[in-house]
């Protein structure tokens, strides 16, 4: 028995694409509040652009022991304002594992003054912070941690100034 002959070609569907404004949109399921995520603010060195840098460290609770896990994050940065969006896990390809918690980065040179920072689950569930930044005095201040009035919405993360990991060029 023949096939028959299509006219045209068949679509593909596409796959749902994720952006920082369809997750911060969304409205999340309900579900417990247990802390699942630490946001590590420090200044970073980075020594191949010899600049310095504001890094901002998420970090998962949850300690891993027979892969090495790294997190996926998308960055977004506004005015006042700075979006963190956690899209998911990544392995790492390295011979030996060890445990240990999942953590991705995100850095940016430009942060002066009092910014908003969000972090934001797949979800669509955020957690905010108040940050006051000052490259002169070499200082970060965590000024308030609070949630935005949104439906479900649950604490899940903590955010800390990182005064072990500040690095600062010669």
């Amino acid at each position: 028995m023949a096939l028959k002959r299509q006219k045209k070609v068949p679509q593909i569907p596409r796959t749902r694409e994720k952006s920082i404004d369809k997750m911060k949109y969304s409205t999340p399921k309900e579900k417990g509040g247990e802390i699942e995520y630490i946001c590590n603010v420090y200044f970073y060195f980075n020594p191949h652009s010899k600049k310095q840098q504001y890094c901002f460290s998420v970090e998962k609770i949850k300690l891993f022991s027979s892969l090495n896990y790294e997190l996926t994050l998308m960055a977004e940065k506004k005015k006042k304002e700075i979006d963190i969006s956690v899209l998911g896990l990544k392995a790492k390809q390295v011979y030996f594992t060890e445990s240990g918690p999942a953590v991705g980065s995100v850095c940016f040179e430009d942060v002066y003054g009092e910014h908003i920072v969000n972090l934001i689950k797949p979800d669509g569930t955020i957690n905010s912070a108040d940050f006051s930044f000052n490259m002169f005095k070499k200082e970060i201040i965590l000024l308030k941690e609070f949630m935005p009035a949104k439906k479900n919405n649950r604490k899940f993360c903590k955010f800390k100034v990182a005064d072990s990991y500040f690095t600062f060029g010669s």
